[in-house]
């Protein structure tokens, strides 16, 4: 695989010797937890700033995950990669990549992924720890954020496997908020329409204790695109606690 390197970033990495596998993955950082272990391989997240713009980069060693279409393995970066491109081709807001490469060495494999770090930004558990202390406005135009998101998402028929609060990102903007997603590694097409659909949406509901029963009628509103108080929203009301009450039954 050739290595992918974004050309609005470029000339920055350039000017600080960082524009190839090999010096990102020999630049000494501290990382910023403690590594993830898989089958004898590991996974790590450093800290990167360059000339106030922040990345987070990524560097992994024999960290693989099997799959029906690598069944002898493939860094799990290397799907990331693949879902983070493809949520840029639909227009599905998400994290950006900067670069990837994977190489081969001494029998292991390793891989980098280096992404724009979302400063600026807070992600969604952030905002529910101080869900109260919010206006009525910005309580209103957060959860429109959410659900045009996630409409957007099905829409492009993409199941984001993991939408939970710290997965979704906001920032304030003059109309409103905008809001992108990050950790897209569980990606995989919208297959089964309605139950799909139903199943990625209902962790995010199921995490997010501090919204009432209005509150989640209006990010229906926005994913529907129906009225807080039309009949499709009563009735996904009731398909997500359904499904809640399957889970924790569960």
């Amino acid at each position: 695989m050739t290595d992918y390197l974004a050309a609005e970033d470029r000339a920055l990495l350039e000017r600080h010797g960082l524009d190839s596998f090999e010096a990102l993955w020999s630049r000494k950082l501290d990382a910023v937890d403690e590594p993830n272990t898989l089958g004898g391989g590991w996974s790590s997240v450093f800290r990167l700033e360059l000339e106030g713009q922040g990345y987070y980069l990524k560097r992994q060693n024999n960290y693989l995950t099997r799959t029906l279409s690598h069944p002898f393995g493939e860094p799990s970066f290397s799907r990331e990669f693949r879902n983070i491109s493809r949520y840029r081709q639909l227009g599905i807001p998400a994290l950006q990549a900067v670069f990837y490469g994977q190489r081969k060495v001494d029998g292991e494999v390793r891989a980098i992924l280096l992404t724009r770090a979302l400063d600026g930004w807070d992600d969604l558990d952030s905002l529910l720890l101080r869900w109260s202390t919010l206006t009525a406005a910005q309580r209103t135009t957060i959860l429109q954020a959410c659900g045009h998101l996630a409409r957007r998402l099905h829409g492009m028929r993409q199941v984001h496997g993991c939408f939970y609060p710290k997965h979704i990102f906001l920032q304030a903007t003059e109309s409103g908020y905008q809001a992108q997603l990050i950790d897209l590694e569980k990606t995989r097409p919208l297959l089964f329409g309605l139950r799909d659909r139903v199943k990625d949406l209902e962790p995010l509901l199921r995490r997010a204790r501090a919204w009432s029963e209005a509150d989640v009628r209006q990010l229906l509103s926005a994913y529907l695109g129906q009225p807080v108080d039309g009949v499709l929203v009563d009735e996904w009301i009731n398909r997500l606690s359904a499904r809640r009450t399957h889970k924790e039954v569960r």
